[in-house]
């Protein structure tokens, strides 16, 4: 589900959007001015946020991004594997496999709090609490 559209220019870091049916985050935009007779330009440099790819994009100023609906949720981790950790859910309490980031792997224990993020189905473990 998309929660809104926002123009380049608009796309400040740390905003989540939809690249190519993929979420990521804006880590820059440097936005030109515009000339007598042209538009501005947006070079935005993001990362997307289950494969950890960094994209860079030259749009115009006017073009249309996706913005996900982010669910931030908070789970207790269970048992951790090679690529995913099987965690509790905090609020309903139900059990579930959450792929996590491979940055995170070292301080993944059990009986730890993280966070991880639902975007349209995706769930992935971001960070340790």
């Amino acid at each position: 589900m998309v929660l809104k559209l926002i123009d380049a220019t608009q796309a400040k870091p740390g905003t989540v959007i939809t690249l190519e049916g993929e979420a990521a985050t804006v880590k820059s935009n440097d936005i030109s001015k515009t000339g007598k007779h042209g538009h501005a330009k947006c070079r935005i440099e993001a990362i997307e946020i289950f494969s950890g790819k960094k994209r860079v994009l030259a749009v115009p100023g006017h073009e249309r991004f996706e913005v996900p609906l982010v669910e931030k949720k908070k789970a207790q981790v269970l048992s951790v594997g090679d690529t995913s950790a099987s965690v509790m859910d905090l609020e309903s309490y139900e059990t579930v496999d959450i792929p996590f980031l491979e940055e995170i792997k070292s301080d993944l224990v059990p009986e730890k709090q993280v966070e991880y993020w639902n975007i349209e189905g995706k769930k992935v473990i971001m960070r340790v609490l």
